[in-house]
């Protein structure tokens, strides 16, 4: 480490527990940045062990007005932990205990440093689910789902992380220790004030332990993959499964470019020449899950698709959904800079969608691959970019400007799972009124008046 650091470094070192607080350059790199193009390195990188030293080391923060970046997993896509203002990250990652789990009252207590997927495998083994499951969720810790209320396929059928917080402890910008809502399932005691810090970007308040909610773990679990020529007849194929009421725990579509890019990377003869694919999952009683399986399949048949794959099971399940789980990478593989936009529009608006990320296509030169969560309206699209191109990168931005108009003049949001973070910060006065961004201006002063938490982002 360094032989003199800063005289405010050395002071909260004193107030913090032996190796809690780094100061050396390869840390500093290390904490600078997610998985956006932005980086700031830090002055100080904390990782303390308990409440305690996150509440002590936010006082000493608050009262010499240091900056204080709260750090999950760090796999955010738009900047979310960039330490802009320099000063501290705090890394919750050493507070990663799963502190309860308790079948009788269906709840989970857990850090805010537990991995995603480690609680889901503690809780499946016990009969229970927790359903929320971000790409991220081999990496992605508890905390930074619920400051960025994290997503994913299943939220089709089972909602968002803020569908599963009963309760947090959240320690406050001047240190004050706060245990907000509980663990009964339902809570009408006061302000809902857990759900204030469920996608709060680290702006509020620093979450450092959550009860969550659990539910019984489906016995069965079934997926169709289905490829089409046409993204018209995968929308509508998709439209017929609603019609017939029928909800899926998942639907994800995925457009040309992307399947072209996936048949590259995985050598899969189904993918060839096929223009759109979708891919349903189905769970509940076994019986009940066969049953639908064959009504979904026999509906997605009349839109004539090129191919239809049916996985029945946990293991035949997780292979359909392997090829899934490629194309984040497939896109990668094309030497091509992904700028990854999760905008949400209205779920009939899904084929206007694609027409018009063609269209952009077309006007600005530029791939743009887009797939993501149907079912609910929540689209990936990809922006392609050669970023090394200097007029590559100004006919990118031109055609995200575009693309975030027309969603919001659809009534859609510009994001549904990233949050804003850094790099949503130019459309965030395009996608909220003045008085609600004066309302967030109004809910930060009262809750940051140091303005400490997180610096430099929308807020």
């Amino acid at each position: 480490m360094s032989a003199q650091p800063p005289l405010w470094i050395r002071r909260l070192a004193t107030r913090l527990r032996p190796g809690e607080l780094s100061w050396d350059t390869p840390t500093l790199a290390q904490y600078a940045g997610d998985k956006w193009f932005a980086a700031h390195p830090p002055e100080a990188v904390a990782r303390p062990r308990s409440t305690r030293s996150v509440a002590a080391l936010m006082r000493f923060a608050h009262r010499h007005r240091i900056p204080v970046t709260p750090r999950g997993g760090g796999h955010g896509y738009v900047g979310g932990c960039v330490p802009a203002r320099g000063g501290i990250v705090l890394s919750l990652e050493r507070m990663n205990r799963i502190l309860e789990i308790n079948p009788r009252d269906f709840v989970a207590v857990v850090q805010a440093g537990v991995v995603t997927a480690r609680l889901q495998e503690a809780v499946e083994r016990r009969g229970l689910f927790y359903p929320p499951d971000p790409a991220s969720r081999a990496e992605s810790f508890i905390g930074g789902n619920i400051a960025t209320n994290a997503g994913g396929p299943r939220c089709l059928k089972y909602g968002v992380t803020r569908d599963y917080v009963l309760g947090l402890e959240v320690v406050l910008a001047d240190g004050t220790i706060a245990r907000l809502g509980g663990r009964t399932h339902k809570n009408k005691t006061g302000f809902d004030l857990a759900r204030l810090f469920v996608g709060s970007e680290g702006l509020l308040g620093v979450i450092t332990e959550a009860t969550l909610k659990l539910l019984p773990l489906p016995p069965e679990r079934a997926v169709l993959a289905v490829g089409f020529g046409t993204m018209h007849a995968a929308v509508r194929a998709l439209q017929t499964v609603f019609e017939a009421g029928v909800l899926p725990a998942a639907a994800e579509l995925a457009d040309e470019f992307t399947l072209a890019a996936a048949h590259r990377r995985t050598g899969s003869d189904r993918l060839a020449g096929c223009r759109a694919m979708l891919i349903l999952e189905l769970d509940g009683q076994p019986r009940a899950v066969r049953e639908e399986l064959r009504s979904v399949e026999n509906l997605v048949r009349r839109q004539r698709p090129r191919f239809v794959q049916r996985g029945l099971g946990a293991a035949q399940a997780e292979a359909l959904w392997s090829i899934r789980r490629e194309f984040s990478y497939a896109l990668r593989d094309t030497g091509l800079t992904k700028l990854n936009e999760d905008i949400v529009v209205p779920r009939g608006r899904l084929e206007d969608l694609f027409r018009f990320t063609a269209r952009l296509q077309r006007k600005h030169r530029l791939p743009i691959a887009c797939f993501g969560h149907a079912g609910d309206g929540n689209i990936h699209c990809n922006v392609m970019v050669d970023t090394g191109d200097a007029d590559a990168v100004r006919r990118s931005r031109a055609a995200l400007d575009e693309l975030f108009q027309q969603v919001v003049a659809w009534g859609g949001a510009i994001t549904g799972e990233h949050g804003i973070g850094l790099a949503k910060q130019r459309w965030w006065p395009l996608a909220v009124s003045p008085e609600v961004r004066a309302l967030h201006r109004t809910l930060k002063r009262a809750l940051d008046p140091k303005g400490i938490l997180n610096p430099g982002k929308f807020v």
